[in-house]
């Protein structure tokens, strides 16, 4: 009996050291570099922040967050001290990263980094995080023909935007009525004179593209519908943002001409990249095989890019636009 008890207890031994738990591995830290602004901009930010609110609500991870006052000094300030505080990976808010990306990628190849709204930098250790603008642009011009009562419409831009005017805008209006025609105007500075214009010559629906505020452009909308409301001739003009790449202003006054936004899913690109590293898994399709651009863009497959209706007209012509969707999903960029 004596012999047996050693054995059992030896066993007993042995199988509590086997299953004994190993020492949790430390959470993942990530480190996030916002905008001019941070949040509470209403803007980028924010809809980067609601990813990372909804990724904290599922997963386990620390967090490490700074905002940048603007200057090429200050981002490369700011991403440093996240390297420094072993942040891995590095999430960027904008473009406006990319040069400080450029340099630090190379400097620090063990360093995941992943840059909202831009593929412009070649590191296989950079993740750029896109949208495939022409389908947005698409939609927009689609719903704005579709509701147009004068039969023009217009798109405000800046002069790099070119391409979503010859590729995206203009086909979407073609595809709903070929009788609608298209204005452009390519603006650097304030778009008021450029939405007075468009106005001028007809366009009763007008698409900004352009990002930042966009409150000259609706301002000037909402003006000239209040002054010639009570003619006869009256015929409302309203307007398509982009969400969240615009901010305005939207009363109880003047959102009914607000007539949609297209809507980029910034948020969804931020749970995402989140939850893949939280996996061990990059998001790096090739973007640009040229240029070694890799990341992911976020088009109408999946919900990365959607239209939201908010005049009656268009919210009745949802299905149209679906359809409409389905073309738009030929737009790769």
């Amino acid at each position: 009996m004596k012999i047996r008890s050693k054995v059992l207890i030896a066993v007993l031994l042995l199988t509590s050291l086997a299953v004994a738990p190993s020492k949790a591995a430390p959470a993942l830290s990530i480190g996030i570099a916002y905008d001019i602004g941070g949040r509470g901009d209403q803007s980028f930010n924010d809809a980067a922040a609601a990813g990372l609110v909804k990724a904290q609500k599922e997963f386990t991870f620390t967090v490490e967050s700074v905002v940048t006052d603007g200057s090429s000094v200050d981002r490369e300030r700011r991403v440093r001290s996240l390297i420094t505080k072993n942040c891995n990976p590095i999430i960027v808010v904008g473009a406006g990263y990319a040069p400080t990306l450029r340099l630090l990628a190379i400097e620090y190849p063990n360093t995941q980094f992943a840059i909202l709204n831009d593929a412009t930098v070649d590191a296989l250790n950079v993740t750029s995080l896109v949208f495939a603008d022409l389908q947005g642009a698409f939609l927009a011009g689609y719903s704005a023909a579709l509701v147009s009562k004068t039969n023009k419409v217009a798109m405000i831009a800046s002069p790099s935007q070119s391409d979503l005017y010859e590729n995206g805008f203009s086909i979407g209006v073609a595809a709903a009525k070929k009788s609608v025609t298209s204005i452009i105007k390519y603006v650097n500075g304030s778009e008021s004179l450029a939405t007075k214009q468009v106005m001028a010559a007809g366009a009763d629906v007008i698409f900004v593209s352009r990002l930042g505020s966009s409150s000259d452009a609706f301002d000037a909308i909402v003006a000239r519908n209040v002054a010639k409301q009570k003619l006869k001739s009256f015929k409302a003009v309203g307007m398509i943002s982009i969400e969240p790449d615009q901010y305005i202003s939207v009363t109880s006054a003047n959102k009914k001409y607000l007539y949609a936004t297209v809507v980029k899913r910034v948020d969804k690109a931020m749970y995402d990249v989140i939850s893949k590293a939280l996996s061990g898994e990059l998001l790096l399709d090739v973007l640009d095989p040229k240029a070694g651009i890799y990341g992911y863009r976020y088009g109408i497959t999946g919900g990365g890019i959607s239209i939201t209706t908010y005049l009656p007209a268009l919210t009745a012509s949802s299905n149209a636009i679906n359809a409409a969707a389905v073309q738009a999903l030929k737009l790769t960029s």
